[in-house]
């Protein structure tokens, strides 16, 4: 029963390791036969005792509790070994975030995104098991043992996520006060017709929660080449206003990178932006890079200048640049060996000098309050401005003429 359950959202691999790691439970709680001795609980091979305790582990478990389900499930026959390899590890993650895209595509928790519409899935999930084994610590060896999972575990959250929506949709089991983890953003507002995304599902899975709103901030597409030409003046205007954003770049190289920007974009001859602002790659690695202290040059974005540089920029300085496009679109840079200096980037790119293939920019968050004087920006008064004003008038038993002659909103006409 339990494996038809599992089955039916996860591929044949991944239904048996999750068999596999029921039975190796405490084989003492296997369920009586009628000879008295120690068996199976009917054709699936686990007792009710032991579906509790993987339930219990799974779902409410703290990581010591869940470094022997994932150690079982790693390898690759039951029995009881001391350690896994990473390569097991790696295996395991790739099973494991297929059944996840899986569930998500089948029980419509893609939150508005079409997968027909994006990157290679089964390339995208050998990626981010690739990055989720890559924050093991294995011994000199190249081993894992219990002690060593159950530190991976507590670091990286994805591991219990992924594994806590198998089971709740697999097995129709969830925890009444926590509903399944949502492990998409929503996506708001996208020409799917006209659009082939530069992500693929677990890609996305991995960006999302490293932006500071995680998964709840909808992605709208402000800018595509493939939808609005290549055009610098236009990608600026798509950036305007936006507030956060997310920057995606595949050169002709193949490889794909990008950056995100925590501060809406503004056209300046000074870096902006703040310690939220990160750079990462896609392909041929997924990977993050945050802000190393080092400096505050974050964004960057100028242009019709005569004597600073005219472009789009983030993290190094001028002329080396973690990320560089260059106003005369089409062309960047990714000087950043050994490192940039403000986000401990490696070289991005396929070339340092690259040509651009393609890109797309995504607003990440909430778009900043119209100011006044701008459509949709309504004037306010010095009252409105500064509230402690108000409340020291009132105090002082001042008149507040202005109170009663407010221009009527438009919705109290």
């Amino acid at each position: 029963m339990e494996q038809s359950s599992v089955g039916s959202v996860a591929p044949g691999s991944m239904v048996r390791r999750v068999y596999r790691c029921m039975s190796s439970i405490d084989p003492g709680l296997a369920a009586p036969t009628a000879s008295g001795k120690a068996g199976y609980a009917g054709p699936s091979g686990v007792s009710r005792e032991q579906l509790i305790v993987f339930l219990a582990d799974t779902l409410r478990g703290t990581a010591e509790e869940r470094a022997p389900l994932v150690m079982a499930m790693s390898q690759h026959a039951a029995g009881a070994a001391a350690v896994v390899t990473c390569e097991q590890v790696v295996e395991f993650l790739q099973d494991l975030v297929s059944a996840v895209v899986q569930i998500l595509v089948h029980r419509g928790r893609l939150q508005g995104w079409k997968p027909e519409r994006m990157g290679d899935i089964s390339l995208g999930v050998k990626l981010l098991a690739e990055q989720m084994c890559s924050e093991l610590k294995p011994s000199d060896e190249g081993d894992c043992d219990v002690s060593c999972l159950e530190d991976w575990i507590f670091r990286v959250q994805q591991v219990s996520q992924y594994l806590e929506l198998l089971v709740a949709e697999g097995l129709s089991v969830s925890l009444s006060n926590r509903p399944a983890p949502t492990l998409l953003p929503p996506c708001r507002e996208t020409p799917w017709n006209e659009l082939k995304c530069l992500l693929d599902i677990p890609s996305l899975m991995f960006l999302a929660p490293q932006l500071p709103d995680g998964y709840s901030a909808p992605w709208r597409l402000v800018f595509s080449t493939r939808l609005h030409g290549e055009s610098f003046t236009r990608m600026v205007a798509g950036l305007m206003k936006q507030g956060p954003t997310l920057l995606l770049i595949r050169d002709t190289k193949g490889q794909v990178f990008g950056g995100f920007a925590s501060h809406t974009w503004e056209v300046k001859p000074q870096f902006q932006g703040d310690s939220r602002c990160f750079l990462f790659t896609v392909s041929p690695k997924l990977r993050v890079y945050t802000a190393t202290g080092y400096n505050q040059h974050f964004m960057y974005l100028n242009q019709n200048q005569q004597t600073m540089p005219n472009g789009l920029g983030m993290g190094g300085q001028h002329g080396y640049f973690g990320l560089w496009l260059d106003s005369d679109f089409g062309r960047g840079h990714s000087r950043a060996r050994p490192k940039c200096t403000t986000y401990g980037s490696p070289q991005l790119s396929g070339d340092k000098d690259f040509t651009l293939d393609s890109m797309e920019v995504w607003a990440v968050g909430k778009p900043p309050e119209p100011e006044e004087g701008e459509e949709g920006g309504a004037k306010k008064s010095i009252l409105d401005v500064d509230p402690e004003a108000q409340a020291l008038m009132e105090i002082t038993g001042k008149t507040m003429h202005s109170q009663g002659l407010r221009e009527p909103e438009d919705d109290q006409e």
